[in-house]
Formats: structure tokens, C-alpha cells, sequence
């Protein structure tokens, strides 16, 4: 194979009569442009949309034509593989050829789309969603090739564009209905309805810690308390019943336990505007019940004297005579032993039966 070397005295001009110039680039090229796609392949009949040529040997380009009409040039890259270009109006299926100084391309179709009319936008789906943004969408209308869309006036990025239908991506923005308009050579739509963008939802409550107390009276009234996080807003309820909230600082709840029935244990929980929680449950405690009054009825001042009561729900149970606590020796649940209290002679005195379910009298004892 020969190598052909050009002389000092001959420039690249001469060597490669199809030497283009660009910027800091330099590129001989021996032979006519090359043309193998525009991108997209079609556009409005309007024109006035921006056409990437692609091929070898675009660069120092003189004219594009599509058909007969020429383009404007608007940019290309150094190297001369792509040619940027503003397309002309046109109608139908045109070719579109480059012309450079080592003459001209090889032609490749572009068409003009149906239609030349202002857009109308039908519909867009969905019609709603985050606002972040990022949700693919579709509008359905006419003529709607080329066009650009924005929700509330921001910018959707916009992927495919048919004369029938573009498809995007939503943009962010505030919640709120906001109008989406298409915009093309011709004109502007506006999509009937808009598009709706929705608030993300609240965080779920979180209860770190039971509800306190867990046992109460049946008539409640006790104060709880409650602790976590997001509970604001929260509604507290005990079974079915809801409690009147004191405090709500976001961590921490604090209320009024609302009645209940005596000897049964139900849920509580905490409820948000982001949802549900358990907070553990509470037990309405049984009051005590005495079947059987203290005995003996009498005894010395000086206390110290054993004594019964017979009952029910008596665990936990205190007993006081005159008010004065007894010494408990033993206590079953249904019955309690102890010893009396000192006190006066001659006088008599209630004696109560207390657990935390409540007080019930035990009788009355008279000291002798």
C-alpha cells in the first residue's frame, strides 16, 4: 500500500479538499457528507422545533434543506458528526439533505405531522400524585406534536410527543390542584381538571411506652400518661370510650381515664391522622365485697385482738378500725386475718375494707 504524505509546501486545504474548520479543531474530510438519521423523525407542520442530524462529515455545513426549504443551523459538534437545525414549516414527508464544501448528503426522510391546527388536550392520567413529582403521565388531545406542558407554570419533562398524545413526567410542586397547560407552535390547551398534587401522609404514631397506669376504678377519673412520637393530634381511647386529652406535646399524652366496667380489661389506643397505634391496655379494677363482717365485733382497747373478714376481691387489701390501720397476717382474695388496732375503750368504730378497686365496709368493732 502506498502512504501519500503531503509536501510542506501543500496545506491540509489542499490535501483533503473537504477540510472542514471548527473552533480549535481542524478535521479533513475527503469525501461528501454523510447523513444517517434525524432525530426525531418528525415534527409540526409549523416547524420552528430543534433537528439533530447525525452522520460523518456535517462540520463547515453551508445549507440543510428539507425538501426545497431550507433549515436554520443552529449548532453542531467539532467533529462533524451531528448538525443541529431549527425545521422549517413543511407539509408531508420531505427529504432532508447537508450541504458542505465536499458537497452534499445523502438524503433521509422527515415527517411533517397531520394536523396543523392549535393542540386540544382531552385528558391527562393520572390526574394526581406526589408532590415530588416524578409521576409518568400521558395527555390525550390533538394536534399535539412538539408541544411542551406545565403544571401550575412549572416545567414537565416532556418524553414523547405524537400528534396524538404526549408523555412526560410531572414536575414538583405544592400540594393543591394546579392547571396543565400544553403548549405548541400553534397555540396552547388546558387539560380539563388539571392535575392534583397530593400532601404525603402523615407519619404513623409510634408509642413508645405503655399506658400508665394500667389498672384504675371503674369510674375512672385517674390521670395516664402515654409516650411516644408523631402523636400529634392524637385521640386516646380505652375500649370504646374515648378519654379527655390534658396534654399533647407531640411525645407525650396525658388525660383522664374515662369510666369503665368494673373487672374487665380493655385495649387502649392511640389514633392520628397517620394511623393507629396499641398503647397496652387497662384494667378496670372489681371493687372489694364483704360476704362476712370482722369477728369478733369486740375486743380490748389495748388492739392486738386476731380478727376475719370474708369477701371477695379483697387482694391488696387494707383494713382500718376508727381509722387506725390493722396488722394483715394473711390475705387469700376472699379472706383476711389480722390483729386489731389499739384503741378507746367504750367506743365503737367502722371498720373499711380498702384495695384499688375501692373501699367497702367491713362492720363495725367496739373496743371493751
Amino acid at each position: 500500500m502506498t502512504t501519500l504524505v503531503p509536501s510542506a509546501q501543500q496545506s491540509p486545504n489542499q490535501w483533503f479538499p473537504g477540510q472542514w474548520n471548527q473552533g480549535p479543531f481542524q478535521q479533513p474530510w475527503p469525501f461528501g457528507p454523510l447523513l444517517f438519521a434525524d432525530l426525531p423523525l418528525s415534527g409540526p407542520a409549523a416547524g420552528g422545533n430543534t433537528v439533530m442530524l447525525v452522520g460523518l462529515g456535517l462540520g463547515g455545513a453551508t445549507q440543510v434543506l428539507f425538501g426545497t426549504t431550507p433549515a436554520t443551523i443552529s449548532g453542531g459538534d467539532p467533529l462533524g458528526f451531528t448538525l443541529t437545525v431549527v425545521a422549517p414549516p413543511g407539509t408531508g414527508t420531505v427529504l432532508v439533505t447537508v450541504v458542505t464544501p465536499s458537497g452534499t448528503s445523502n438524503p433521509v426522510p422527515y415527517t411533517y405531522s397531520v394536523g396543523t391546527g392549535a393542540p386540544t388536550a382531552a385528558s391527562i392520567l393520572p390526574n394526581q400524585g406526589p408532590t415530588t413529582g416524578g409521576t409518568p403521565f400521558v395527555i390525550v388531545g390533538t394536534n399535539l406534536t412538539g408541544g411542551t406542558v406545565t403544571f401550575g407554570g412549572n416545567a414537565a419533562t416532556v418524553l414523547a410527543t405524537t400528534p396524538l398524545a404526549i408523555i412526560g413526567l410531572v414536575p414538583p410542586h405544592a400540594a393543591g390542584n394546579v392547571p396543565v397547560v400544553v403548549t405548541t407552535p400553534s397555540g396552547t390547551a388546558t387539560v380539563p381538571g388539571g392535575f392534583t398534587y397530593l400532601a404525603p401522609p402523615p407519619p404513623p404514631p409510634v408509642v413508645t411506652g405503655t399506658v400508665t397506669p394500667n389498672t384504675s376504678v371503674a369510674a375512672g377519673g385517674g390521670t395516664f400518661t402515654i409516650v411516644g412520637t408523631n402523636l400529634t393530634g392524637a385521640t386516646v381511647t380505652f375500649g370504646a370510650t374515648p378519654a379527655t386529652i390534658t396534654t399533647n406535646t407531640g411525645t407525650t399524652i396525658t388525660g383522664t381515664i374515662p369510666a369503665g366496667t368494673a373487672g374487665t380489661t380493655v385495649p387502649v389506643l392511640v389514633t392520628t391522622p397517620g394511623g393507629t397505634a396499641f398503647a397496652g391496655t387497662l384494667t378496670y379494677l372489681a371493687p372489694p365485697v364483704v360476704t362476712v363482717t370482722v369477728t369478733p365485733l369486740s375486743g380490748p382497747a389495748i388492739g392486738g385482738t386476731p380478727f376475719t373478714i370474708v369477701g371477695t376481691n379483697l387482694s391488696g387489701a387494707t383494713v382500718t378500725f376508727g381509722g387506725n390501720a390493722a396488722t394483715i397476717t394473711t390475705n387469700t382474695g376472699t379472706t383476711i386475718t389480722g390483729t386489731t388496732p389499739a384503741g378507746t375503750a367504750a367506743t365503737t368504730v367502722p371498720v373499711v375494707v380498702t384495695t384499688a378497686g375501692g373501699s367497702v365496709s367491713g362492720g363495725a368493732y367496739t373496743y371493751v
